[in-house]
């Protein structure tokens, strides 16, 4: 009831919003385009300070900047961009196919840009953290492949939505450890966890297109569908036990930088 009370507030507001841009004839792909932009901005941010612990300063590389600051409230404005773009179109009547393509296109630059910035940081470091950087690439290739299995598997099958590590849970991780100044943890979780998405998806697509039955709701299946907490859609419980336990590790887990790759 809680989630749900959020979210309609959410959408009242986002309508809200996305009204009076409609009144300023403001666009969906020019939302779509600023809101690349924006992550562009915040892609240098990462760069100058991925690493770094709060300071007002803004000496790039420093042990302590603001830059990690100044990211999160870029990347927040880029959300709303993200948001609003689709209200707009829906809202101002402007929906179009190719609006929905430049939309999934430029998410996928955007996830680059976040990797990439704080990959340039590790790599700029004396020594180059050859660790850091290698997670940061598979960071990256995690969240195009989710988005890939998706888009070649719904050329075959109906729908494949499956897994905990969609697109808002991603993007609410990048932000969450950015405010928290921990990319350590971030690229920690990224690297590893919703690589077990792709996984789900890529079996998922299999036993569909196999005949098999397929369990998409945990309550509908055995003891063993409802024990996968991870498996359980957004506002239920399970679903809030995981995402509390992610939103600790980012907040808590202050692991600091190591490389295991560099021959010491």
């Amino acid at each position: 009831m809680i989630g749900a009370g959020i979210g309609k507030a959410i959408s009242l507001a986002r309508d809200g919003l996305a009204r009076g841009l409609v009144k300023l004839h403001v666009t969906p792909n020019a939302l779509t385009l600023t809101g690349m932009v924006l992550m562009a901005a915040a892609a240098v941010c990462y760069a100058c300070g991925a690493g770094s612990r709060f300071a007002w300063s803004l000496r790039p590389g420093a042990d302590a900047n603001c830059y990690l600051l100044l990211a999160g409230i870029i990347l927040i404005l880029s959300s709303a961009c993200d948001i609003l773009d689709g209200a707009v179109a829906r809202l101002g009547n402007q929906a179009a196919p190719f609006g929905a393509f430049l939309d999934s296109t430029l998410d996928r630059y955007s996830d680059f840009a976040v990797y990439a910035g704080i990959a340039v940081f590790y790599a700029w470091r004396t020594p180059a953290n050859v660790t850091f950087v290698l997670l940061a690439m598979v960071a990256f290739m995690n969240a195009f492949m989710i988005s890939y299995a998706r888009a070649r598997a719904e050329d075959i099958i109906k729908s494949c939505t499956v897994g905990y590590w969609q697109r808002g849970e991603r993007s609410a991780a990048i932000l969450i450890a950015t405010f928290a100044h921990n990319i350590p943890a971030l690229l920690v979780q990224q690297a590893a966890l919703p690589l077990l998405t792709v996984f789900r998806r890529v079996a998922h697509t299999r036993a569909v297109i196999a005949g098999r039955r397929v369990v998409l709701d945990p309550r509908q299946g055995r003891l063993g569908d409802k024990l996968r907490l991870w498996r359980w859609e957004r506002m239920t419980i399970p679903y809030d036990i995981v995402t509390a336990v992610n939103i600790a590790w980012l907040l808590a887990a202050r692991i600091g930088e190591f490389d295991l790759l560099r021959p010491r």
